[in-house]
């Protein structure tokens, strides 16, 4: 009698239960976006006909309403455009919360444009033997292919500063490339770059170029980032690297020197207390098994015993582990009060 009064609990539960997910599933809807594409599409063919080829929608959830239509260009195998759409605003179909064609007509003008913008980067590149395979998700920012050694690195980041220039005067003396103060490019290993997640040859460019999928996949390994510096035009074509960390491998590098820095403290400051905070290491010139950055520290533990605002800093070099090499340099007074930090470049 009490197995079968067990029974009969456990399959009322499970049919309690099974109620409750059709309930919840029934109250929430399903999400997609049919609609949003068909109204994208309409709008299209309605302002752009024959132009504009809708290949993907995705649901803008949660936060905002409707789905992000993206679309290809006819007659540009780089641009793609993309258009935020909701049939079910409140106030009628809305782009972005404007009138949708009105925002369409931008959209189109700002995707032609990136891809002629593309297309003066990757000229400028492969006239220097340098591939784009990726870019930042604002398409600049572009991702080159080379393997780095201490035989090859200072080689290396000097083409690629050849390349900067050559694209900075392709791109006009009005440009925001001239203009700006500096322009960063981003070095990938070749093995990394073999396995990159390449999607569809059949997508535009630029979208292909700056998918997440396809950052993912060259950022969760390490990688060199090299800046340039610009002034009236002209790159400083010898650049300055950092490596780029995927977060596992950055805490661990940072542990490494915080601990080692702090046992060689300690013989002057016994309650040395080091900060979390992780500074940019710089790679040595012409090397990339040497790295250079600034450690922070507090001669006494602060409130709970931790290190808040630290005003002095050990400047280290390590290996690529993160062990230091060679002596530490001490600066301090390195912050304005409890703010801004302040620390010597090198």
């Amino acid at each position: 009698m009490a197995g079968s009064r067990r029974r009969r609990w456990r399959a009322a539960l499970t049919g309690a239960l099974a109620g409750s997910l059709v309930v919840v599933v029934g109250a929430c809807g399903v999400v997609d976006t049919k609609d949003d594409r068909r109204a994208a599409e309409e709008l299209a063919e309605k302002h752009f006909p024959g132009q504009l080829k809708a290949i993907e929608a995705r649901t803008l959830f949660p936060g905002s309403g409707g789905s992000e239509v993206t679309f290809a260009v006819t007659d540009d195998r780089d641009a793609m455009v993309r258009l935020r759409v909701d049939t079910d605003a409140a106030d009628g179909r809305m782009c972005d919360r404007k009138e949708c064609a009105g925002v369409l007509a931008e959209a189109v003008q700002r995707g032609r444009q990136q891809a002629e913008d593309f297309r003066t980067l990757r000229g400028a590149f492969d006239a220097c033997g340098y591939e784009v395979v990726a870019l930042g998700t604002t398409g600049t920012s572009p991702y080159v292919v080379a393997e780095l050694t201490n035989a090859t690195v200072a080689k290396v980041l000097g083409e690629i500063g050849e390349c900067v220039q050559r694209w900075t005067t392709a791109s006009g003396a009005d440009s925001a490339l001239a203009k700006a103060q500096a322009s960063y490019v981003n070095v990938v290993s070749p093995s990394v770059a073999d396995r990159r997640d390449r999607g569809k040859d059949t997508w535009p460019t630029v979208m292909r170029l700056t998918r997440t999928n396809l950052l993912a996949s060259l950022n969760k390994h390490a990688y060199v980032s090299a800046s340039y510096e610009i002034e009236a035009g002209r790159v400083d074509t010898a650049g300055r690297a950092r490596v780029v960390r995927p977060f596992r491998e950055r805490e661990k590098f940072g542990e490494t020197v915080q601990n080692a820095v702090k046992e060689q403290l300690r013989a002057t400051y016994p309650r040395v207390v080091m900060s979390t905070y992780q500074w940019i290491w710089r790679l040595e010139p012409g090397r990339v098994d040497r790295q250079t950055g600034y450690v922070l520290f507090c001669p006494e533990p602060g409130a709970r015993g931790q290190c808040v605002n630290p005003d002095d800093a050990a400047l280290v070099t390590t290996d690529g582990r993160g062990n230091p090499v060679g002596k530490i340099r001490l600066v301090h007074d390195v912050r304005e009060g409890t703010g801004a930090l302040r620390l010597p470049p090198y």
